[in-house]
């Protein structure tokens, strides 16, 4: 049969008898307490797990955090781009152009005086689309802001053509065949 390690110590004489018993008397004494629950227990590993799992719930509500926001961007961009093609004018090719700034250079769309007038004031808008430069309604411009203030090149503001009763200028006439 082995000897207990407690003996084998005594009979090297690394320990004495008294030494020995001290050591059994405090062992029951931890196993007496622990069992009645008086003695609280090493919990730094509890406390480093649940530290970890609050970590990992953190990181993981980030996560879920950007991708909600990228999906949203990118839903968006999927209806910016569907209110531009469903309600964008047919381009036109004629010699007439309507000159406007995008970037501090000036660029320029083939118009009818009829879209001239509408884009001066207000009635319709430029926005950028794939690539290039597309002319929608007021309407659907305000609504584009709304998701993409960037996609919006030119959009004036909307006047009301009202006669001014005290216009110094009402009796000189504009002429017609000027272009701005």
């Amino acid at each position: 049969m082995s000897i207990s390690l407690r003996d084998q110590l005594l009979k090297a004489g690394l320990v004495n008898q008294k030494q020995a018993k001290q050591v059994g008397k405090d062992k029951q004494k931890q196993q007496r307490l622990a069992h009645k629950g008086q003695i609280e227990l090493d919990d730094s590993q509890q406390r480093a797990a649940q530290e970890a799992m609050a970590e990992k719930v953190k990181r993981d509500q980030e996560l879920n955090r950007q991708q909600q926001e990228k999906a949203e961007a990118k839903a968006r961009a999927a209806q910016v781009k569907q209110l531009i093609e469903v309600s964008r004018l047919p381009k036109l090719t004629t010699e007439d152009y309507y000159n406007f700034v995008d970037d501090k250079k000036v660029k320029r769309l083939s118009v009818n005086t009829l879209m001239r007038n509408k884009l001066s004031s207000g009635s319709l808008a430029i926005v950028h689309h794939a690539g290039g430069y597309e002319v929608i309604p007021r309407e659907a411009a305000l609504k584009i802001q709304e998701r993409d203030p960037q996609r919006i090149v030119q959009l004036n503001v909307q006047t009301e053509e009202v006669a001014a009763e005290d216009d110094p200028y009402a009796a000189y006439q504009i002429p017609d065949d000027l272009m701005w």
